[in-house]
Protein backbone atom coordinates (compact mmCIF):
# COMPACT_ATOMS: atom_id res chain seq x y z
CA UNK A 1 0.00 0.00 0.00
CA UNK A 2 1.46 3.36 -1.01
CA UNK A 3 1.30 6.40 1.56
CA UNK A 4 0.79 10.07 0.10
CA UNK A 5 0.44 12.74 2.41
CA UNK A 6 -2.65 13.96 0.45
CA UNK A 7 -5.58 13.07 -1.73
CA UNK A 8 -7.99 15.13 -3.68
CA UNK A 9 -11.03 12.95 -4.61
CA UNK A 10 -12.87 14.68 -7.84
CA UNK A 11 -10.88 16.72 -11.15
CA UNK A 12 -13.80 19.45 -11.13
CA UNK A 13 -12.71 23.41 -10.96
CA UNK A 14 -12.83 23.30 -7.28
CA UNK A 15 -10.82 20.10 -6.57
CA UNK A 16 -7.97 20.87 -9.15
CA UNK A 17 -7.37 24.48 -7.26
CA UNK A 18 -7.26 22.49 -4.14
CA UNK A 19 -4.51 20.62 -5.97
CA UNK A 20 -2.65 23.02 -6.64
CA UNK A 21 -2.75 24.71 -3.57
CA UNK A 22 -1.74 21.90 -1.49
CA UNK A 23 0.95 21.13 -4.08
CA UNK A 24 1.84 24.56 -3.76
CA UNK A 25 1.90 24.65 -0.46
CA UNK A 26 4.76 21.98 -0.30
CA UNK A 27 2.32 18.94 -0.23
CA UNK A 28 2.36 15.47 -1.76
CA UNK A 29 -1.22 15.67 -3.86
CA UNK A 30 -2.84 12.54 -5.98
CA UNK A 31 -6.09 13.47 -7.28
CA UNK A 32 -9.04 10.38 -8.03
CA UNK A 33 -11.58 10.77 -10.81
CA UNK A 34 -14.08 8.65 -11.61
CA UNK A 35 -14.28 10.12 -15.18
CA UNK A 36 -11.80 9.83 -17.60
CA UNK A 37 -11.37 13.38 -17.86
CA UNK A 38 -11.39 16.36 -15.86
CA UNK A 39 -13.87 18.64 -15.24
CA UNK A 40 -16.96 16.94 -16.97
CA UNK A 41 -19.89 17.93 -14.76
CA UNK A 42 -20.69 20.80 -13.01
CA UNK A 43 -17.68 22.14 -14.10
CA UNK A 44 -18.16 22.31 -17.65
CA UNK A 45 -21.94 22.72 -17.09
CA UNK A 46 -22.39 26.23 -16.26
CA UNK A 47 -22.84 29.96 -17.24
CA UNK A 48 -18.74 30.37 -17.33
CA UNK A 49 -19.13 33.99 -15.53
CA UNK A 50 -16.80 35.23 -13.29
CA UNK A 51 -19.41 36.51 -10.67
CA UNK A 52 -18.38 40.33 -8.75
CA UNK A 53 -20.11 38.66 -5.33
CA UNK A 54 -23.64 40.76 -5.29
CA UNK A 55 -26.03 38.35 -4.21
CA UNK A 56 -25.07 36.66 -1.71
CA UNK A 57 -26.00 36.81 2.83
CA UNK A 58 -23.60 39.38 3.47
CA UNK A 59 -20.75 37.78 5.92
CA UNK A 60 -21.37 34.39 4.34
CA UNK A 61 -18.45 32.40 2.68
CA UNK A 62 -20.04 32.97 -0.63
CA UNK A 63 -19.96 36.34 -0.48
CA UNK A 64 -16.24 36.84 1.04
CA UNK A 65 -14.66 33.72 -1.01
CA UNK A 66 -16.39 35.23 -4.42
CA UNK A 67 -14.96 38.53 -4.19
CA UNK A 68 -11.91 37.05 -3.65
CA UNK A 69 -11.62 34.61 -6.05
CA UNK A 70 -12.95 37.22 -8.27
CA UNK A 71 -9.62 39.48 -8.05
CA UNK A 72 -7.50 36.41 -7.88
CA UNK A 73 -9.18 34.94 -11.38
CA UNK A 74 -8.56 38.23 -13.30
CA UNK A 75 -5.02 38.14 -12.15
CA UNK A 76 -4.55 34.51 -12.71
CA UNK A 77 -5.91 34.53 -16.34
CA UNK A 78 -4.28 37.36 -17.77
CA UNK A 79 -1.08 36.01 -16.55
CA UNK A 80 -1.17 32.31 -18.06
CA UNK A 81 -3.02 33.63 -21.10
CA UNK A 82 -6.56 31.71 -20.36
CA UNK A 83 -8.95 33.57 -22.21
CA UNK A 84 -11.75 35.67 -20.29
CA UNK A 85 -13.38 39.22 -20.80
CA UNK A 86 -13.87 41.85 -17.86
CA UNK A 87 -16.99 42.68 -20.17
CA UNK A 88 -19.72 43.52 -17.41
CA UNK A 89 -23.07 42.51 -16.91
CA UNK A 90 -26.99 44.49 -16.39
CA UNK A 91 -28.90 43.16 -13.70
CA UNK A 92 -32.44 44.64 -15.16
CA UNK A 93 -35.78 45.19 -13.23
CA UNK A 94 -38.57 45.05 -16.20
CA UNK A 95 -41.41 46.31 -14.24
CA UNK A 96 -42.33 49.31 -11.85
CA UNK A 97 -42.65 47.33 -9.01
CA UNK A 98 -39.32 45.62 -9.46
CA UNK A 99 -37.60 48.52 -9.90
CA UNK A 100 -37.25 49.53 -6.03
CA UNK A 101 -34.90 46.45 -5.53
CA UNK A 102 -32.24 47.45 -7.54
CA UNK A 103 -31.48 49.65 -4.87
CA UNK A 104 -31.43 46.62 -2.32
CA UNK A 105 -29.29 45.07 -4.63
CA UNK A 106 -26.61 47.57 -4.86
CA UNK A 107 -26.61 48.00 -1.15
CA UNK A 108 -26.38 44.58 -0.40
CA UNK A 109 -23.14 44.02 -3.22
CA UNK A 110 -21.62 47.27 -0.99
CA UNK A 111 -21.59 45.15 2.03
CA UNK A 112 -19.71 41.98 0.34
CA UNK A 113 -17.38 44.39 -0.68
CA UNK A 114 -18.56 45.12 -4.31
CA UNK A 115 -18.24 49.20 -4.51
CA UNK A 116 -18.44 49.45 -8.03
CA UNK A 117 -22.04 48.77 -9.41
CA UNK A 118 -23.90 51.95 -10.45
CA UNK A 119 -27.70 52.33 -10.91
CA UNK A 120 -28.52 53.29 -14.34
CA UNK A 121 -31.75 54.32 -15.67
CA UNK A 122 -33.55 52.61 -18.44
CA UNK A 123 -32.07 54.94 -21.36
CA UNK A 124 -28.35 54.61 -20.74
CA UNK A 125 -28.74 50.59 -19.97
CA UNK A 126 -30.74 50.71 -23.25
CA UNK A 127 -28.15 52.72 -25.01
CA UNK A 128 -25.58 50.42 -24.29
CA UNK A 129 -27.65 47.05 -25.14
CA UNK A 130 -30.15 48.47 -27.89
CA UNK A 131 -32.00 45.28 -27.53
CA UNK A 132 -32.98 45.37 -24.47
CA UNK A 133 -36.08 46.20 -22.53
CA UNK A 134 -35.87 47.38 -18.78
CA UNK A 135 -37.13 49.84 -16.68
CA UNK A 136 -34.01 50.19 -14.55
CA UNK A 137 -30.43 48.36 -14.16
CA UNK A 138 -27.53 47.72 -12.37
CA UNK A 139 -24.41 47.93 -13.84
CA UNK A 140 -21.54 45.79 -12.50
CA UNK A 141 -18.41 46.71 -14.52
CA UNK A 142 -16.46 43.71 -12.56
CA UNK A 143 -18.58 41.05 -14.21
CA UNK A 144 -17.13 38.48 -16.63
CA UNK A 145 -16.76 35.53 -18.36
CA UNK A 146 -14.15 32.69 -18.74
CA UNK A 147 -13.11 29.69 -20.29
CA UNK A 148 -13.79 26.95 -17.52
CA UNK A 149 -11.62 24.30 -19.44
CA UNK A 150 -8.66 27.07 -19.86
CA UNK A 151 -8.85 27.53 -16.21
CA UNK A 152 -8.76 23.85 -15.19
CA UNK A 153 -5.74 23.00 -17.62
CA UNK A 154 -4.45 25.72 -15.80
CA UNK A 155 -4.55 24.85 -12.23
CA UNK A 156 -3.99 21.10 -13.32
CA UNK A 157 -1.00 22.03 -14.97
CA UNK A 158 0.24 24.42 -12.31
CA UNK A 159 -0.67 21.32 -9.64
CA UNK A 160 1.32 18.91 -11.63
CA UNK A 161 4.51 20.89 -12.12
CA UNK A 162 4.87 21.14 -8.63
CA UNK A 163 4.95 17.24 -8.21
CA UNK A 164 0.93 16.56 -8.21
CA UNK A 165 -0.36 13.75 -9.86
CA UNK A 166 -4.25 13.37 -11.55
CA UNK A 167 -5.43 9.38 -11.55
CA UNK A 168 -8.23 9.33 -13.87
CA UNK A 169 -11.11 6.41 -14.35
CA UNK A 170 -9.82 6.09 -10.58
CA UNK A 171 -13.27 5.96 -8.49
CA UNK A 172 -13.12 5.95 -4.20
CA UNK A 173 -14.74 2.60 -3.56
CA UNK A 174 -14.35 3.34 0.61
CA UNK A 175 -12.53 4.65 2.86
CA UNK A 176 -11.02 3.42 6.66
CA UNK A 177 -9.83 5.87 9.26
CA UNK A 178 -6.79 4.58 11.15
CA UNK A 179 -4.27 4.76 13.49
CA UNK A 180 -1.91 5.87 11.22
CA UNK A 181 -3.95 7.71 8.22
CA UNK A 182 -7.04 7.27 6.09
CA UNK A 183 -6.82 3.98 4.02
CA UNK A 184 -8.73 4.40 0.53
CA UNK A 185 -9.69 1.39 -1.73
CA UNK A 186 -9.66 2.90 -5.37
CA UNK A 187 -11.07 0.96 -7.86
CA UNK A 188 -11.07 0.81 -11.82
CA UNK A 189 -8.40 -0.48 -14.15
CA UNK A 190 -5.73 -0.25 -11.62
CA UNK A 191 -7.13 -0.61 -8.70
CA UNK A 192 -5.01 0.48 -5.39
CA UNK A 193 -4.80 0.92 -2.00
CA UNK A 194 -3.28 4.52 -0.61
CA UNK A 195 -2.60 5.20 2.72
CA UNK A 196 -3.66 9.45 3.30
CA UNK A 197 -3.04 11.92 5.97
CA UNK A 198 -5.67 14.26 4.55
CA UNK A 199 -8.49 13.94 2.29
CA UNK A 200 -10.11 16.27 1.03
CA UNK A 201 -13.24 15.49 -0.56
CA UNK A 202 -14.09 17.69 -3.30
CA UNK A 203 -17.09 15.37 -5.58
CA UNK A 204 -19.05 17.97 -5.84
CA UNK A 205 -22.88 16.55 -6.64
CA UNK A 206 -21.19 13.20 -5.44
CA UNK A 207 -19.98 15.10 -2.27
CA UNK A 208 -22.28 13.52 0.42
CA UNK A 209 -22.16 9.80 -1.41
CA UNK A 210 -18.76 10.29 -1.22
CA UNK A 211 -18.48 11.04 2.96
CA UNK A 212 -20.91 8.18 3.14
CA UNK A 213 -17.80 5.49 1.99
CA UNK A 214 -15.32 6.79 4.91
CA UNK A 215 -15.91 4.16 7.60
CA UNK A 216 -15.84 5.51 10.78
CA UNK A 217 -17.81 8.50 10.01
CA UNK A 218 -19.91 10.16 12.35
CA UNK A 219 -23.29 9.58 9.15
CA UNK A 220 -25.25 11.97 11.63
CA UNK A 221 -23.18 15.26 10.60
CA UNK A 222 -23.20 14.27 6.78
CA UNK A 223 -26.32 16.32 4.50
CA UNK A 224 -28.34 14.81 2.31
CA UNK A 225 -28.13 16.06 -1.77
CA UNK A 226 -30.63 17.42 -3.06
CA UNK A 227 -30.18 18.05 -7.24
CA UNK A 228 -31.50 21.23 -8.67
CA UNK A 229 -30.95 20.87 -12.54
CA UNK A 230 -30.13 23.87 -14.98
CA UNK A 231 -31.06 23.74 -18.68
CA UNK A 232 -29.54 26.25 -20.96
CA UNK A 233 -30.51 26.86 -24.89
CA UNK A 234 -28.94 28.22 -27.53
CA UNK A 235 -29.79 30.93 -30.05
CA UNK A 236 -28.25 30.53 -33.51
CA UNK A 237 -27.02 33.17 -35.43
CA UNK A 238 -25.95 36.94 -34.22
CA UNK A 239 -26.13 37.41 -30.59
CA UNK A 240 -28.67 40.25 -30.02
CA UNK A 241 -26.50 41.12 -26.00
CA UNK A 242 -22.62 41.43 -26.02
CA UNK A 243 -22.61 40.93 -22.05
CA UNK A 244 -24.88 39.42 -20.10
CA UNK A 245 -28.05 40.33 -18.90
CA UNK A 246 -29.31 39.36 -15.54
CA UNK A 247 -32.98 39.49 -14.88
CA UNK A 248 -33.84 40.21 -11.06
CA UNK A 249 -32.76 37.00 -8.73
CA UNK A 250 -35.66 34.71 -6.84
CA UNK A 251 -34.65 32.29 -3.94
CA UNK A 252 -33.61 29.06 -6.05
CA UNK A 253 -30.53 31.02 -8.35
CA UNK A 254 -30.37 34.43 -10.58
CA UNK A 255 -33.05 33.56 -13.32
CA UNK A 256 -33.55 32.48 -16.89
CA UNK A 257 -30.34 35.58 -18.24
CA UNK A 258 -28.62 35.46 -21.18
CA UNK A 259 -24.76 34.97 -21.34
CA UNK A 260 -22.15 35.05 -24.41
CA UNK A 261 -19.38 33.19 -24.38
CA UNK A 262 -15.79 33.85 -25.52
CA UNK A 263 -16.57 32.92 -29.41
CA UNK A 264 -19.87 35.22 -29.37
CA UNK A 265 -22.49 32.28 -28.86
CA UNK A 266 -25.80 33.82 -27.19
CA UNK A 267 -27.29 31.28 -24.56
CA UNK A 268 -30.06 31.42 -22.70
CA UNK A 269 -30.55 29.95 -18.79
CA UNK A 270 -30.41 27.85 -16.67
CA UNK A 271 -34.15 27.03 -15.62
CA UNK A 272 -35.31 25.65 -12.21
CA UNK A 273 -35.57 21.79 -12.29
CA UNK A 274 -35.42 19.97 -8.91
CA UNK A 275 -34.74 16.21 -9.70
CA UNK A 276 -34.08 12.84 -7.79
CA UNK A 277 -31.23 11.37 -10.53
CA UNK A 278 -28.24 13.00 -12.56
CA UNK A 279 -29.16 13.12 -15.88
CA UNK A 280 -27.68 15.76 -18.20
CA UNK A 281 -30.80 15.40 -21.05
CA UNK A 282 -32.09 18.54 -22.23
CA UNK A 283 -35.71 18.30 -23.06
CA UNK A 284 -36.00 20.69 -26.10
CA UNK A 285 -39.78 21.24 -24.93
CA UNK A 286 -38.34 23.00 -21.52
CA UNK A 287 -37.51 25.82 -24.14
CA UNK A 288 -41.29 26.62 -24.74
CA UNK A 289 -41.09 28.22 -20.98
CA UNK A 290 -37.90 30.19 -22.03
CA UNK A 291 -39.73 32.44 -23.84
CA UNK A 292 -42.02 34.13 -21.45
CA UNK A 293 -39.28 34.88 -19.07
CA UNK A 294 -36.66 36.38 -21.57
CA UNK A 295 -39.64 38.25 -23.45
CA UNK A 296 -39.43 40.59 -20.63
CA UNK A 297 -35.86 41.80 -21.40
CA UNK A 298 -35.60 40.75 -24.84
CA UNK A 299 -39.25 41.55 -26.26
CA UNK A 300 -37.82 40.50 -29.74
CA UNK A 301 -37.30 36.92 -28.81
CA UNK A 302 -39.16 34.51 -31.31
CA UNK A 303 -41.20 31.61 -30.32
CA UNK A 304 -39.05 28.34 -31.47
CA UNK A 305 -36.13 30.22 -32.28
CA UNK A 306 -34.19 28.80 -29.18
CA UNK A 307 -32.06 25.37 -29.80
CA UNK A 308 -31.69 22.55 -26.89
CA UNK A 309 -27.92 23.41 -25.88
CA UNK A 310 -26.68 21.56 -22.40
CA UNK A 311 -27.68 21.50 -18.66
CA UNK A 312 -25.99 21.19 -15.60
CA UNK A 313 -26.85 20.73 -12.15
CA UNK A 314 -26.41 22.71 -8.57
CA UNK A 315 -24.91 20.16 -5.52
CA UNK A 316 -27.44 21.72 -3.09
CA UNK A 317 -27.30 19.98 0.31
CA UNK A 318 -31.11 22.10 1.23
CA UNK A 319 -34.52 21.29 -0.18
CA UNK A 320 -36.17 23.61 -2.60
CA UNK A 321 -37.93 24.84 0.55
CA UNK A 322 -35.19 25.74 2.08
CA UNK A 323 -32.84 28.88 1.48
CA UNK A 324 -29.93 27.74 -0.44
CA UNK A 325 -26.68 26.28 2.31
CA UNK A 326 -23.25 28.39 2.43
CA UNK A 327 -20.35 26.73 1.32
CA UNK A 328 -19.88 24.30 3.50
CA UNK A 329 -16.25 23.08 4.55
CA UNK A 330 -16.66 20.06 7.26
CA UNK A 331 -13.92 18.97 8.96
CA UNK A 332 -12.94 16.61 12.09
CA UNK A 333 -14.71 18.74 14.74
CA UNK A 334 -18.15 17.78 12.63
CA UNK A 335 -17.76 14.32 11.19
CA UNK A 336 -15.31 12.49 13.85
CA UNK A 337 -12.80 11.16 11.28
CA UNK A 338 -9.10 12.68 11.44
CA UNK A 339 -7.60 13.94 8.28
CA UNK A 340 -10.75 14.29 6.45
CA UNK A 341 -12.40 17.48 4.81
CA UNK A 342 -15.51 17.50 3.23
CA UNK A 343 -16.41 20.35 0.45
CA UNK A 344 -20.61 20.53 -0.06
CA UNK A 345 -22.95 23.05 -1.70
CA UNK A 346 -19.90 23.74 -3.62
CA UNK A 347 -22.48 25.26 -6.18
CA UNK A 348 -22.54 28.73 -8.15
CA UNK A 349 -20.29 30.72 -7.23
CA UNK A 350 -18.05 27.85 -7.11
CA UNK A 351 -16.18 28.79 -9.85
CA UNK A 352 -15.42 31.97 -9.59
CA UNK A 353 -14.74 31.60 -5.48
CA UNK A 354 -12.45 28.29 -6.58
CA UNK A 355 -8.86 29.56 -5.58
CA UNK A 356 -10.04 31.28 -2.26
CA UNK A 357 -12.06 27.70 -1.69
CA UNK A 358 -9.10 26.10 -2.13
CA UNK A 359 -6.97 28.77 0.23
CA UNK A 360 -9.54 28.09 2.69
CA UNK A 361 -9.23 24.00 2.19
CA UNK A 362 -4.74 24.60 2.81
CA UNK A 363 -5.65 26.82 6.24
CA UNK A 364 -7.62 24.17 7.55
CA UNK A 365 -5.18 21.36 6.30
CA UNK A 366 -2.53 23.30 8.50
CA UNK A 367 -4.88 23.46 11.35
CA UNK A 368 -5.19 19.73 11.33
Amino acid sequence: MDRVECVVVGAGVIGLAVARALAMAGREVIVLEKESLIGSETSSRNSEVIHAGIYYPTGSLKARLCVAGKRFLYRYCEERGIGYQRCGKLIVATDAEQTPRLEAIRQKAAENGVGDLEHWDAERAIELEPNLFCTGALWSPSTGIVDSHGLMLAYRGDAEDHGAMIALNAPLESAKGTADGIVLRVGGEAPMELLADLVVNSAGLHAPAVAGRFEGIDETALPRAYYCKGSYYILPGRSPFARPIYPMPHKDGLGVHVTVDLGGQCKFGPDIEWVETIDYDVDPRRADVFYDAVRRYWPDVVDGSLERGYSGIRPKITDPDAPPADFTFQGPDAHGLKGLVNLFAMESPGLTASAAIADEVVAMARAM
